[in-house]
Formats: C-alpha cells, sequence, structure tokens
C-alpha cells in the first residue's frame, strides 16, 4: 500500500482531552477519530489493528474448539427481565422502546440471548458440551468514558460462553479458555498477568482477569515475588502476619482531648503516634444495616472484601448525618470501644496494642486501645493489598503493579441457566440444569492497552503481530534512483507476503521520520539518495536507535529474515 494513497492524516497535537497516552497517540497517528462521547470512528490504520486482534482471537477460539455466532446488539428487555438484570443493571444499559413500545436495550453483554438460544436447541447430554462465542459491538452506556478506546460507550468485544453437564465439565472449559486467552495475549505482544478478581455483575463463581501490565493502567494488581499468585487488590488475600507478643502490662484505656483533629495524619502527628498504632475507624451502610470497620490507620478498608464478609452484593459508606446517629460524635472521631453496632475488624489490628482510636466525642480520642479487652469485633480479611504484604500462599511477598483489564473469564455455574430454565437430559432421563462458563475479551481495548504498554515520547511502537503494517519502506529523495530502488524493495517484499507501506509522499525527510515514528510500524527501511551513492540501505527497527546498514540486495533478506523471526 503506498502512503499518498491512504487516509492517514497525523496531527502534532492531541485535543486537550485526550491524556492517556493511547488515546494521544491513536488520535494524532490518524487511527481513530471521536464521534461522540465514548464512540470513535476507526480510521484505515485503527481498523487494520483491529482487524489483526480479532483475528487472532478467532484463529486461537476456533483452535480451542468454540463455535463463532453471531448475536443481535439490539435485544429485547424480556430476557433481561428472566435474570432480574433488567433493573439491576442500572443506568449503564441503554433501554428504549420500539415503535410498538415494547422495551429494548443495546447489548453490553449476551449472558441472557445465549442462554435461550442454547435452551431452544440443547435437550440431551449428548449435545453437550459446547462453547459459543460471538466477536461484536457492545454498548454499555459510561457516565464517565475516558481514555479513548480503553473506556468507551460503544466497543468490539469477543463474549465465549461455555455449557457443560456437571461443575468439573464446566472447570475442564474454563481451563482451556484460560490457555486460548494465554495464547491471544502472547500472540498479541503483550506483558501480562493472570489475577484473581472479582465476578461483579455478571455473577458465578470462580474468576481471572487478563490484566496488560503497564504503568498507566487505571486496576491495581500485586503478585507474589516467589510463586505465581497473582489477584486484584479487590480481591487480594493478605496473611496474617505473625502476631508479635503482648506487652507484659497493657496501658490503661485513656481518653485524651485531640480538639480539632481528625484525620490519621492530623492526630497522629498531634498525639505523636505512629499511624499504624492507630485504629481507622469507618461507618458503613450495608442493607439496613450500620457496621463499624476497624483497620490499622496505614492501611485501608477493601470495600468488595467487606461486602463479602457482610454477605452483600454492595456496601457504602455511611453519610455524615448517618455517622452522627451511630456514634453521637462529627466524622472523624469514630471508635469501636463501646460502639453499639456490629464491629468488623482487619486482622492486622490483631498485632495492635496500645492504639488510639476516636472515643465517639467531638474533640476527643482514645489511648490505650487493645483488641479484646477494649473491644470484641468479628474479625476478617477486610483491607486492600499492598507492595510488600505477605503472600497467603507461600512464604513470598507482594508486589504492586498497574494493569489494564484485557480479558475476564469466569465459571457462571447455574447462576442463568437455573433462573431461565436452560436444562438438559442426562442418561437417567433426569432434567438438570446446564452448568455455564463466560469468557470475554475486549478487542478495541487490547488496541489502546497495546500502547500503553508500547510506546515512548515519540509515538508508538506496535508489536508486529498487530501493526497496521510490517515493515515501512521511506523513500527519502525524489530522484529516478530513489524511486526505482524503494519500488524494487516495495514489490520484493510484498510479493514474499509482507505487508509493507510505501511512504512514497513528496514530504520533506524530517515529515517522513517523525510520522513513522509516530504511527510505530515495527520495521522502517530507508531508502535515500545519500545512501544509494554509498551503497547501503538503512534498515531499522521501531524500538531500536542503531540502524542497519546494508547493500541494495541484502536489504530485502535481511527484513524479511527479522518479520519471519518475530512472526515465529
Amino acid at each position: 500500500m503506498r502512503y499518498s494513497k491512504m487516509l492517514i492524516p497525523t496531527v502534532k497535537e492531541a485535543p486537550a482531552e485526550a491524556i492517556s497516552p493511547s488515546h494521544v497517540l491513536l488520535l494524532r497517528g490518524g487511527y481513530i477519530r471521536k464521534l461522540g462521547a465514548g464512540i470513535y470512528n476507526y480510521l484505515p490504520l485503527g481498523h487494520r489493528v483491529l482487524s489483526k486482534v480479532a483475528r487472532i482471537v478467532r484463529e486461537e477460539m476456533n483452535r480451542a474448539g468454540a463455535q463463532e455466532v453471531l448475536m443481535p446488539a439490539v435485544l429485547p428487555a424480556e430476557l433481561w427481565q428472566e435474570t432480574g438484570r433488567w433493573d439491576a443493571f442500572g443506568d449503564v444499559l441503554l433501554r428504549f422502546k420500539d415503535r410498538k413500545g415494547t422495551d429494548f436495550c443495546l447489548g453490553p453483554t449476551h449472558e441472557e440471548i445465549i442462554t435461550d438460544m442454547v435452551r431452544r436447541e440443547v435437550r440431551s447430554y449428548r449435545q453437550l458440551p459446547v462453547n459459543l462465542y460471538q466477536i461484536q459491538t457492545k454498548f454499555r452506556d459510561e457516565a464517565r468514558p475516558r481514555g479513548g478506546l480503553l473506556r468507551t460507550r460503544e466497543f468490539l468485544m469477543k463474549d465465549a460462553y461455555s455449557f457443560d453437564v456437571d461443575d468439573e465439565g464446566a472447570a475442564r472449559s474454563f481451563a482451556q479458555m484460560r490457555e486460548a486467552y494465554e495464547r491471544i495475549f502472547t500472540r498479541c505482544g503483550l506483558t501480562f498477568r493472570i489475577v484473581s478478581a472479582d465476578s461483579g455483575a455478571m455473577g458465578g463463581s470462580m474468576s481471572a482477569e487478563f490484566q496488560i501490565l503497564a504503568e498507566t493502567g487505571e486496576d491495581a494488581i500485586v503478585a507474589c515475588d516467589s510463586c505465581d499468585y497473582a489477584a486484584n487488590v479487590e480481591v487480594a488475600q493478605v496473611a496474617l502476619p505473625q502476631r508479635p507478643a503482648a506487652p507484659a502490662t497493657l496501658a490503661p484505656l485513656k481518653k485524651v482531648p485531640t480538639p480539632g483533629k481528625r484525620t490519621i495524619e492530623e492526630v497522629s502527628t498531634f498525639l505523636g503516634v505512629a499511624p499504624q498504632k492507630m485504629l481507622k475507624t469507618l461507618i458503613y451502610v450495608a442493607g439496613q444495616r450500620v457496621v463499624t470497620v476497624v483497620v490499622r490507620g496505614d492501611h485501608e478498608v477493601n470495600e468488595v472484601k467487606l461486602a463479602r464478609a457482610l454477605g452483600m452484593s454492595e456496601v457504602f459508606l455511611a453519610t455524615d448525618a448517618d455517622v452522627v446517629r451511630a456514634t453521637g460524635a462529627p466524622v472523624g472521631f469514630a471508635g469501636p470501644v463501646g460502639m453499639k453496632t456490629e464491629v468488623y475488624a482487619d486482622q492486622a489490628v490483631q498485632a495492635v496494642f496500645d492504639g488510639v482510636t476516636g472515643a465517639n466525642e467531638a474533640g476527643a480520642h482514645y489511648t490505650g486501645v487493645n483488641p479484646g479487652r477494649d473491644f470484641a469485633p468479628r474479625w476478617a480479611d477486610l483491607r486492600s493489598a499492598g507492595e510488600g504484604d505477605p503472600c497467603p500462599r507461600c512464604s513470598g511477598h507482594y508486589k504492586a503493579y498497574r494493569g489494564i483489564e484485557g480479558g475476564h473469564i469466569f465459571i457462571l455455574g447455574t447462576h442463568y441457566s437455573a433462573k431461565m430454565k436452560a436444562t438438559y437430559l442426562d442418561a437417567a432421563g433426569v432434567e438438570k440444569p446446564i452448568v455455564m462458563g463466560c469468557y470475554g475479551i475486549g478487542v478495541s481495548r487490547i488496541v489502546a492497552a497495546a500502547i500503553e504498554q508500547h510506546h515512548d515520547a515519540d509515538g508508538i511502537r506496535w508489536p508486529l503481530a498487530i501493526a497496521p503494517f510490517e515493515v515501512l519502506v521511506t523513500s527519502v529523495g525524489a530522484s529516478a534512483e530513489v524511486r526505482a530502488a524503494s519500488t524494487e524493495i516495495y514489490e520484493a517484499l510484498s510479493g514474499d507476503g509482507f505487508e509493507v507501506l510505501w511512504d512514497d509522499r513528496e514530504e520533506r525527510p524530517g515529515v517522513k521520520f517523525k510520522d513513522a515514528d509516530l504511527i510505530g510500524i515495527p520495521i522502517r527501511v530507508t531508502v535515500g539518495e545519500r545512501g544509494l551513492k554509498e551503497g547501503v540501505i538503512e534498515v531499522k527497527r521501531r524500538d531500536q536507535k542503531e540502524a542497519a546498514r546494508v547493500t541494495r540486495s541484502e536489504a530485502v533478506a535481511l527484513v524479511a529474515q527479522m518479520v519471519r523471526r518475530e512472526r515465529g
């Protein structure tokens, strides 16, 4: 393909709203253009990358035995009402009525629709297992779409659903999808970690995320430095450190004045006590319950863990008015001593002796606070894990990372099939609910996440497998010799099956080189008048500083070798 014939509208500056590297570079490189909030047009280069990611996903899903289907984007409300998600999904679900007044939505996910498909077609255990997938546009009415393709309202997704006769079969399907996902992310040239995760609104039991590691990632994850355990901080377990021996004599409980001192930092400085000796106390609302939660002063409450400990789907931090009703004091002075509500404490609090906490009285705190003696909580792992925390599975410790969720796999069990009566007859003729799994990959998000992981100050550095082209031939100069040599190299590489873009524009060399770095094609061949006079062609990888200087006859062979090596 010739650059002069393609629509590649590069620009020097991205709009001010573009902050993340991928958003900036996709706009500047002419890959995408914004149509509306969280809605984008894919220009030729962007569509080529998107199609390559989709092709890798499709190949690996087929290899794993999944079968491709295509379901509608416009979904009837009645199926969502069967599972209760019509109301539970909230404002993210874009609802509308047709001319007859029938309720529909734009599909954000397809559990109900695929379950309906299978319950209509599957009758016997002999038809199972089966795994069906699609690559299709989804729509979620995000309140604050951001980061370009990282969090949009309309996006391309691969969603797959497995159907098995029992839990053992579902576990096998889960393992097959996990292996397929590892191949997908590896082929896309991405560095990733598989982490334990929360199933959220999808329901189900076993769950894992494929986190693409990037400093700009919005997800916080931790991974053990000694074993393969890794998890999103929402669900990462924290091993209970060995409790130190209690002092021979515990300090007496004492109320001390702390006028105007509310925060951990303020009280810590005022009393000269380290934050880890303080007992941070927060009030939460869980359904009809008001709950007091205690963590160490240098730790944070993990609301996902708290909700699970309480047997709730979600919890909410109490309002200022709720805090006053529960404690009799303004925000900043709550404490577990004498609290009338249920009291839960993180397990790390067991190692705090003679601690400091609020006295449930304005301008006052307690010192000499000791769990067990002064308050008796219910113990649980309630805090977010962090760098250096002990691993729950070995003697190692956590390292902290940032990540971008590229894929999520679940075992759903009978969460949907039981509600929608998707059943099969076993060998004895007994009707049983089908056991399901769900496996999603954000195809368009991978495009952005790859850039977050692979870029520099000058532009994108695409992994070869998903780059819009594998090779860029750049002609420097307008002489007949340059054009003839460029044509020869371009046609030779194209004829051998390589994907080549030829920058044949009548532009200054500086413009061409800047655009080359910006759009990020992995291998650049520079054909210039000065080089031809010296008998050399420059071949340079986008991620390397130095170019190889080879003869004209060696250039095609070298590029072919480089591409084939990376293709594997």
